[in-house]
């Protein structure tokens, strides 16, 4: 049950993430000569944005060029979209689409059919990693991409197989504050191919997101290194990428998909290894119900937080962005797991 992860590097190099944008990041730009107009709304970039962490990141790095509109209403669980015929409509005239192929079947469907002008797989832009319902035991490096300069393009993620129910490669990239700052290198990459006229903007913005994501870093290594326990429990198994970088043990009471049940056993497994490992808390999340989650608590004698995935920002969300989020998160962290 408590199988310990392994420390991931402590620092995000920028040398490195620049590196790794160039390699992975243009090759995950793919052009369509079918696109319709010239991608502009009131002279800005028009964006389409799969959901909340993409739209940060198009904001962030393309500011007043840009004019974002997101797929997925606040307080709509991502997992569960479904696209409308506006939407679909909005992806055939953008000049770019940004989304995380894996996550949302629908809008993988729809952004496949669509001429946007630059398409953008984030699921592209870094390594994947299996994690399942025990993300301490289970991860495993995974660099579906190899040399193949033609990996980001439609036709080429068809066999990584991302499936929440069947242990497929786990999407949540996003919560690794390393792994989101590599995918920020690639949006800015993007960025300047849609729009170059803005590329000293586009070069500038992504620079001093990825210097706020490397700080964030910093501040989870610092305050997760020296703690009472390792274990933490969660609703779902959104958070494999976090316990993988800041060698901490996340056991799910579902798996990758937040509306799946536990089983009985799994429940009781759970209350064993919280007694044995010194858990104190149970997580659940702000967009989907917290209720197994506070009957697995009470059953136990043990407390409930929040532990936001960060898939949305809403009024029940505690910050007003991801970087606030992300710190919410980690002072929860630090007072369920003990910090010292």
């Amino acid at each position: 049950m408590n199988v310990r992860r392994r420390p991931s590097p402590s620092r995000i190099s920028t040398a490195l993430a620049a590196t790794t944008a160039a390699a992975l990041g243009l090759g995950a730009l793919t052009a369509c000569s079918t696109s319709s107009g010239d991608g502009k709304v009131g002279g800005k970039l028009d964006v389409v944005a799969s959901f909340y962490p993409m739209q940060f990141l198009a904001e962030e790095i393309g500011k007043e060029h840009v004019k974002v509109s997101n797929l997925t209403e606040p307080g709509t669980e991502p997992h569960d979209l479904d696209i409308s015929a506006q939407q679909t409509g909005h992806l055939q005239k953008a000049g770019l689409v940004l989304y995380l192929k894996g996550l949302q079947p629908a809008v993988d469907e729809s952004v496949a059919q669509s001429s946007a002008k630059v398409k953008v797989d984030a699921a592209a832009l870094t390594s994947q990693e299996k994690h399942g319902t025990e993300a301490g035991g289970h991860a495993e490096e995974h660099d579906e991409h190899g040399d193949d300069a033609e990996h980001g393009e439609e036709e080429g993620h068809e066999g990584h197989g991302h499936d929440h129910d069947h242990g497929g490669l786990d999407p949540h990239i996003w919560l690794d504050p390393v792994k989101y700052a590599e995918v920020a290198e690639g949006v800015g990459k993007a960025l300047e191919k849609a729009d170059p006229d803005h590329k000293a903007d586009y070069r500038k913005n992504t620079a001093a997101l990825v210097g706020k994501l490397d700080a964030l870093h910093g501040r989870f290594e610092k305050g997760l290194a020296k703690t009472d326990t390792k274990v933490f429990i969660t609703t779902h198994a959104a958070f494999g990428y976090l316990a993988e970088r800041y060698g901490l043990t996340e056991e799910a009471i579902s798996g990758l998909d937040p509306e799946s049940e536990p089983s009985a056993g799994r429940v009781r497994d759970l209350q064993k290894m919280a007694k044995a490992d010194g858990v104190t808390t149970v997580f659940y999340e702000t967009l989907v119900s917290g209720k197994t989650a506070k009957t697995l608590a009470d059953d136990g004698g043990l407390k409930t937080d929040v532990l936001d995935p960060v898939e949305g920002i809403t009024g029940k969300s505690k910050g007003e962005d991801y970087l606030q989020v992300m710190d919410a998160n980690l002072a929860a962290l630090k007072k369920a797991l003990g910090s010292q």
